[in-house]
């Protein structure tokens, strides 16, 4: 019995299925903790999450920027754009399903000093107050007035914490931070413009987990959403996004004894 996090997936399911014999998993006796991501960039995202669904209480999936992006479309909200692969989830017959049970997960998932989500905590959060401000949006994603709510979460601003931030300004920046979230300068403030690796980040520039004044450093964070960083493991951090939607790799940590599988993207690679 083994629980094992694994990469954003991006609708790439050949690879997927790739990665679960890698692992020897089993259904029955394993758990699987998904950083995110699980749509849009492969052919299959419906296969992946029909998937993810239908492993129940054997499975953690925290949401990630593309999945709340479709559900943005889903609900009216925003547009597709051209290079969207997951119409394929808003035709189906059992989408409705499909989308309530998605728009159910959470920002991040806590289990003792082991903390998952998408992309990353703001250097000002202690786990706890990580926990409360993902908490926060949960119950926002979760009421009745989905439709207003996506209607106002895109958006850069603001870019610094405050615990005097309130309504959708203080849950965009919560979304931004655990979603989208890459650098961050000496202040805290998020950046949106730098998506390469870690050797080209700008001397004004920081990766969030590399913040001096970091208050979460005490746990172990299992994130993805980089993926020009790759796999990467670093000061109690573990960096799941190899980039198999850009035919690089799907990777898995195995928590209990930090063991990491990796498996070829059948996806063409866009890296070279």
């Amino acid at each position: 019995m083994a629980t094992y996090a694994i990469g954003d997936i991006h609708g790439c399911w050949d690879t997927l299925q790739d990665l679960l014999e890698r692992i020897d998993y089993s259904r029955r006796d394993d758990h699987l903790w998904l950083v995110g991501d699980l749509v849009n960039g492969g052919p299959e995202s419906l296969r992946v999450l029909r998937w993810a669904r239908q492993l129940g209480d054997r499975a953690v999936t925290v949401l990630g920027n593309h999945d709340l992006h479709m559900l943005a479309v889903a609900h009216g909200a925003h547009d597709l754009k051209p290079d969207d692969t997951f119409e394929d989830v808003l035709r189906a017959d059992d989408s409705d399903a499909l989308l309530e049970w998605l728009r159910r997960r959470p920002l991040l998932h806590r289990r003792d000093d082991w903390v998952l989500v998408h992309a990353g905590l703001l250097p000002q959060w202690s786990v706890d107050d990580a926990v409360d401000a993902a908490h926060q949006v949960d119950a926002r994603l979760k009421g009745p007035d989905l439709e207003s709510f996506f209607d106002e979460m895109y958006g850069n601003e603001p870019r610094i914490w405050s615990d005097e931030l309130e309504g959708i300004d203080r849950a965009r920046l919560i979304i931004n931070a655990m979603t989208r979230m890459r650098c961050v300068d000496n202040d805290g403030a998020l950046d949106f413009d730098y998506k390469e690796t870690l050797a080209g980040v700008p001397s004004h520039l920081r990766p969030w987990f590399d913040h001096p004044g970091r208050e979460s450093r005490d746990a172990r964070i299992v994130f993805g959403h980089w993926s020009a960083v790759g796999y990467l493991h670093r000061d109690r951090v573990y960096a799941l996004d190899s980039g198999a939607r850009w035919g690089g790799k799907l990777t898995a940590l195995r928590l209990d004894d930090r063991r990491v599988f990796q498996v070829e993207s059948h996806r063409p690679s866009h890296f070279d």
